[in-house]
């Protein structure tokens, strides 16, 4: 039996985000994520950086997806920059490290994982004051 649609209004979502600054001052709205919601093959939601806010360097091992939806700015992909703006996507492989720099306007961004689970998801973050070129 196939599961039942889900829908989440983003206006109903609180907003999460880490308590450990060396992360980075992103934050985001799950929208899908087993265990919040009654899914179980995506995590996705939309993350905020406000202007000065950054989001650090880091990895995982599962694929995830970018799609402007406010803003622009650079996301670093292993050493290359790709452009983030509303309408633009970026397909980060497993492993890929990325992150983005203070940004110098509010940015906010769709994504993707392919995971069940937002708490599977298996950051590794870069040391304290690695730079992104």
């Amino acid at each position: 039996m196939r599961p039942a649609a889900v829908v989440r209004d983003l206006a109903d979502i609180e907003t999460e985000g880490w308590d450990t600054p060396a992360r980075g001052s992103i934050c985001w709205q799950t929208l899908f994520s087993a265990g919040v919601t009654a899914t179980d093959s995506m995590v996705c939601g939309v993350a905020t950086l406000n202007a000065g806010e950054d989001f650090a360097l880091h990895h995982h091992p599962e694929p995830e997806v970018y799609f402007g939806v406010e803003g622009e700015t650079t996301v670093m992909v292993d050493g290359k920059p790709c452009r983030l703006a509303p309408g633009v996507a970026i397909f980060i492989p497993s492993g890929a490290v990325h992150g983005i720099a203070p940004v110098a306007q509010r940015v906010r961004f769709f994504y993707v994982f392919a995971a069940a689970r937002f708490e599977d998801i298996a950051y590794t973050f870069a040391p304290p004051g690695t730079v992104l070129n």
